[in-house]
């Protein structure tokens, strides 16, 4: 792949929800959930083939409603989460469940379900994350090591912890924990945190991140007002043990050591710029290949220096960190 030759897929519905085969870390491979209200909706698994600069596909249907996140398994390639919306009792409820893709889903054994030669397959259900007692379902995080076995998702202003039993067939609820205060709280985004034995989650509420103990579900840190507005999500860093990354509306990405959070480590305000020798927490390159707002960006399980972006007019983007800069991050 040429370091200025992104690669570029269109699909057929609007869509939002992007995540990384996970498990597969041997072919650049992601998975992408569309948002169509006329027609059934759909899985698209999307390998790139990096030596021929070509994208392989297939398509899945997900015939239970629109697609608002995904997450990949990180033990079994074949197993995912979606939330999605659905009506219950007069009421759009999002909702979340486990499912497993059928073993005919290799990219390029299928064509599009629009393509009346060929017959799309869906995907088997394997377990729902039932939570309508406590809300609309945001999100679902995979813990990141282990077996697959747990996982966390946020309803409204709930916190729950999943055990994922026979084969993933059983949902139990292991714990739970919610956000107390004044006014409607709702959970935004969460992220596993990698280290000390997956023992915490960091999770965004309005302006407020928050550190989470999975084992007694208590908070040990709070930051009321790390953002001035929304937070929209958030990120552990793989390699160090106490860097997180936080990031608002307004084009704002703050960076913590969430030993002491009196203040930002770091932060990369909207106007800066890129030059040879970058300053420390600058920019250091733009890609603007999108003509609609983007809503999801993903890292490649196999490439480190590949990554996918998705706009809500279901454009997907496959770009690699040129290498000439691949220095400038690594400092």
């Amino acid at each position: 792949m040429e370091d200025d030759a992104p690669v570029i897929y269109g699909l057929e519905f609007q869509a939002r929800a992007l995540t990384p085969q996970t498990a597969e870390t041997d072919a650049i491979r992601f998975l992408v959930g569309t948002q169509s209200l006329k027609y059934e909706n759909q899985i698209h698994i999307i390998d790139f083939d990096d030596e021929n600069n070509i994208i392989n596909k297939n398509v899945l249907l997900h015939q239970v409603g629109e697609i608002w996140h995904i997450s990949a398994s990180p033990a079994d390639k074949g197993v995912l989460a979606t939330c999605y919306n659905k009506t219950a009792d007069s009421r759009l409820l999002t909702c979340a469940a486990v499912w497993r893709m059928p073993e005919e889903s290799e990219p390029g054994s299928h064509e599009s379900p629009d393509d009346s030669s060929s017959t799309a397959h869906a995907l088997e259900l394997l377990c729902s994350l039932d939570s309508a007692a406590h809300g609309s379902t945001a999100c679902v995080v995979w813990e990141p090591t282990g077996d697959g076995k747990r996982v966390i998702s946020l309803a409204d202003n709930h916190l729950l912890l999943w055990d994922l039993q026979g084969s993933s067939s059983q949902a139990v609820l292991a714990s739970s924990t919610s956000l107390e205060g004044k006014g409607q709280l709702k959970f935004t985004s969460a992220q596993w945190n990698p280290h000390h034995n997956c023992t915490q989650v960091a999770t965004a509420n309005d302006t407020a991140v928050r550190g989470w103990d999975t084992r007694s579900m208590s908070q040990n840190y709070c930051m009321g007002n790390a953002h001035r507005h929304l937070v929209q999500d958030l990120d552990f860093n793989p390699n160090k043990q106490y860097c997180l990354a936080s990031c608002r509306d307004g084009c704002k990405v703050k960076f913590w050591d969430t030993r002491s959070l009196a203040e930002p480590v770091a932060t990369l305000e909207e106007h800066s710029h890129w030059s040879q020798e970058p300053p420390q927490g600058g920019i250091i390159i733009t890609y603007e290949e999108h003509e609609d707002s983007v809503y999801a960006v993903e890292w490649s399980s196999a490439d480190p220096w590949l990554f996918a972006s998705l706009s809500y007019d279901g454009r997907l983007v496959i770009n690699r960190v040129p290498r000439a800069l691949k220095y400038h991050i690594l400092l």
